[in-house]
């Protein structure tokens, strides 16, 4: 096992890893722009380094710092959190040609998921259902035509190397694909620099459903059930759950093992989300994060186990601690994502914390790193605090979510909290029934935002 591991992160993910590390008695070191250097994960780590000024580009997307602050410190291993460099194939190599692990999955496995196009093609071949669409890139508009015609209309154009949103279009006809085409393209090429594309299908009214695996990288893998996250903005998720309203156990245990068995098949390591879009029943593959989620506290409270604990197991060589049999389903679990926005724009807002308290009691947990006093800087995320609440089933996780919300004040900024106020009010999120698009419609009709 390790002795000493850095954190390549900051914020709640940051604190989350610090905090595992302590419980396993490994030393945790942070790592900070000049910016952070007040911030709680700093505060709360064994040890910190300072690796550059605000800008991410100088510091916590800084490979050199990194890898320097591991060696100034000693530390054996990083541990990416999510985002910044949790899914940077070159970042894994360079790690690893200096004599460090990476607490995640291999170069090679971060390489093929992080290409849409290869990912599809891998997951196809691993007997993972897809998204009827084009075989690889499509480099024409009169190609991108062809295919549109070939599926059926409405189709959804990508970026290859896209994420968070970006690059992703949607052409209802086609009289909409010249512009959807061109503008994806241009996104792509514009965020990632690659202005490569691929069609797929565009379902009109899928849920969001994603599954947790875990691998050891000996040919064992196990999924940890799904979650749902159909209720997003623009792309991003602010409302999550586990287990998903709509899944059977029959369907659960199907579409589980075929993810499990992919990963096995891979020799997977470490933790991944194998996300797809879920309508009348079926399951279509749309991506696969080879990172730990944000929302991995709804999969940690149903099924009791600690994700980062066991990553970090892995990544020292130790077998898994459980086995599929082991993982039996307790109860459910909910998460929101508290973001310093103003509404109803969701427009970023930085700022000091005048006051700040954490709800309690039996069921909840709050993954934040706000403290009294503390100012939210403009340069990062603006996700500031995730509210997670567990309960006997759905309607208990509910009232506690509802109460737990209440409790929660964040004073000094704007935040998303009322938002889930008023989410909690409305018939089809108490019932479960709603979709990827149900939100976005919601927030038009009640807050004038698209």
């Amino acid at each position: 096992m390790f002795k000493k591991i850095l954190i390549a992160n900051r914020g709640e993910i940051a604190l989350r890893v610090i905090r595992a590390a302590r419980e396993m008695g490994i030393v945790s070191v942070a790592v900070h722009s000049t910016a952070d250097s007040d911030a709680m994960h700093v505060r709360m780590a064994d040890e910190s380094v300072c690796i550059g000024p605000p800008s991410s580009q100088q510091s916590y997307l800084s490979i050199p710092s990194i890898i320097a602050a591991c060696e100034i410190t000693g530390a054996e291993a990083i541990h990416p959190g999510y985002g910044f460099l949790s899914e940077n194939a070159g970042f894994v190599q360079i790690i690893e040609d200096h004599g460090l692990t990476f607490i995640g999955p291999t170069a090679a496995h971060i390489r093929i998921m992080g290409d849409k196009i290869t990912a599809k093609d891998t997951m196809k071949e691993l007997g993972v259902p897809c998204v009827p669409g084009s075989d690889g890139g499509v480099a024409t508009l009169d190609e991108a035509k062809r295919i549109g015609d070939e599926i059926g209309y409405p189709v959804i154009i990508k970026a290859t190397a896209g994420g968070g949103g970006k690059g992703m279009k949607v052409a209802q006809t086609a009289a909409d694909m010249e512009r959807a085409f061109m503008t994806a393209r241009a996104e792509g090429k514009s965020n990632f620099g690659n202005d490569e594309v691929y069609i797929e299908k565009y379902l009109t009214t899928p849920r969001h459903i994603e599954i947790q695996v875990f691998g050891d990288g000996k040919g064992r893998a196990v999924h940890l059930g799904e979650r749902d996250c159909s209720l997003q903005r623009r792309h991003q998720k602010v409302f999550e759950e586990a287990p998903g309203p709509s899944i059977t156990e029959a369907e659960r245990a199907r579409i589980g093992k075929v993810c499990a068995d992919a990963m096995a098949n891979i020799n997977y390591i470490g933790a991944g989300t194998i996300e797809f879009l879920y309508e009348n029943g079926e399951f279509y593959f749309i991506e696969m994060n080879t990172r730990l989620q944000v929302e991995h506290p709804v999969t940690e409270g149903i099924f009791g186990v600690d994700l980062v604990r066991e990553q970090i197991r892995v990544a020292s060589g130790m077998d898994m601690s459980f086995t599929q049999e082991d993982l039996k389903i307790n109860g459910h679990a909910i998460e929101v994502r508290i973001n310093a926005e103003k509404l109803p724009n969701f427009s970023p807002c930085p700022g000091k914390i005048t006051q700040y308290h954490a709800p309690g009691g039996l069921g909840v947990r709050m993954d934040s790193a706000l403290y009294d006093g503390y100012s939210i800087p403009p340069y990062y995320d603006s996700l500031i605090g995730k509210l997670i609440v567990h309960g006997r089933d759905r309607p208990e996780a509910l009232a506690r979510l509802k109460r737990a919300l209440g409790e929660l004040i964040v004073d000094g900024v704007d935040t998303t909290i009322p938002l889930f106020h008023a989410l909690l009010e409305e018939k089809d999120v108490l019932t479960g029934d709603y979709n990827i698009h149900w939100l976005e419609h919601w927030l038009e009709n009640n807050l004038g935002d698209a």
